[in-house]
């Protein structure tokens, strides 16, 4: 039986999610409109391959230490170079690693990395701790990540925005490899849902200031950056034909004035709107919205207060995602192999505050968007063409 937590949002709202609720085994790849398919996967994982070579040859010694002390079970969380005071993706994962920690009377290990070197480090510091359960905090730790579960097969491994099914972890037809069958779940969000419903808003404003053109800024071209624009720019076309999406990276996560010269580019070119998916290099994408008097989309968190014009944010609950995860090991749960997948039906992705700029008419067309998707009568691209 799958136990119940209560969950309260930024929003104020009570958000209740079942323990176990989001899992699906083999599910093939995420998002309700479409898959990603495995052949992109296979092209990415020749970068997160080069990441764990270049990570382990560093490898003993921890990077960074910090744990929640307590008895019992023994989670960890490694955070991508983003580190930990990224306000959203890593933050929220920290969050609900502690969380899970404090639910299960058990101990949060976490380990903060800096760049990808500190990878295979922080691995072998959270292990070296006792930590039963590991969590990478992201996609370019997947190849230190395969490296270690293959190491240490008695230790359980999860990795947000992965797949597990994907190379390396699977062969090139998705079939998980023996190895990782029984100690290897990814963490998987439909964001391609929750791009597509602020990318109605994003075309409906681009509209009323009186032209078809929006932007968004991604920090490396890769499938969970990717996934999120493909739905954005897809369900902005739908909702106003025409609309023209411009699509540029920073190659960064962290440095807010990369984001910033990219957008203004954005911006010269004509968008009206920007959708930052960069983590905390795209605080830069909002102040060149502030500054260009345009209008801004958070992602992650809500980021609605991160800038004067923002006018929504798309949110996914990497928190729930790493509290499910470890709750459901720390109680016997824990099913290699398999996927847990956060989509709009169960609440685990969706949109921030809304500006009160919005006219209700947008945010009824979007909800309507919602409950087709919800439905399954709207099937939403999860990769860019």
């Amino acid at each position: 039986m799958c136990s119940s937590t209560n969950r309260r949002w930024p929003s104020g709202r009570d958000f209740r999610l079942p323990v176990n609720r989001a899992r699906i085994a083999r599910i093939g790849f995420i998002g309700l409109g479409g898959q990603v398919k495995v052949s992109r996967w296979i092209a990415l994982a020749g970068l997160a391959a080069l990441v764990a070579t270049v990570s382990t040859s560093a490898a003993l010694g921890g990077s960074s230490k910090s744990s929640t002390k307590a008895s019992g079970y023994s989670a960890a969380l490694i955070s991508d170079i983003a580190g930990f005071n990224d306000n959203g993706f890593n933050k929220n994962q920290l969050k609900g690693l502690n969380e899970a920690a404090k639910k299960v009377g058990g101990t949060a290990i976490s380990e903060v990395s800096h760049n990808t070197s500190d990878y295979a480090p922080n691995f072998n510091a959270a292990i070296r701790k006792g930590a039963k359960l590991v969590i990478a905090a992201g996609f370019l730790l997947a190849g230190t990540e395969a490296t270690y579960a293959k190491k240490f097969p008695n230790v359980n491994f999860a990795i947000t925005d992965y797949p597990v099914e994907a190379p390396p972890f699977a062969d090139k037809k998705g079939k998980v490899l023996p190895q990782f069958q029984h100690n290897v779940e990814g963490i998987t969000y439909a964001a391609n849902e929750s791009g597509c419903l602020v990318g109605v808003l994003a075309a409906k404003m681009a509209k009323k200031l009186g032209g078809n053109t929006i932007g968004a800024v991604g920090g490396l071209k890769i499938p969970p950056v990717d996934i999120w624009i493909a739905g954005y720019r897809y369900c902005a076309n739908k909702a106003v034909p025409g609309t023209k999406t411009i699509v540029q990276y920073s190659n960064d996560f962290s440095a807010a004035d990369k984001c910033q010269t990219v957008a203004e580019n954005e911006i010269g070119q004509g968008a009206k709107v920007l959708f930052q998916v960069a983590g905390g290099c795209g605080l830069g994408t909002l102040k060149a919205a502030d500054d260009a008097k345009i209008w801004g989309i958070g992602v992650d968190a809500d980021e609605y207060n991160d800038a004067k014009r923002v006018l929504t944010s798309a949110t996914k609950k990497t928190d729930v995602g790493v509290y499910d995860t470890v709750v459901a090991a720390a109680g016997g749960q824990f099913k290699g192999g398999t996927d847990l997948v956060f989509n709009l039906k169960n609440h685990g992705v969706g949109v921030g505050k809304i500006n009160p700029v919005v006219p209700a008419s947008w945010i009824k067309l979007m909800n309507q968007y919602r409950s087709k998707i919800v439905a399954g009568t709207l099937k939403v691209p999860s990769a860019l063409g």
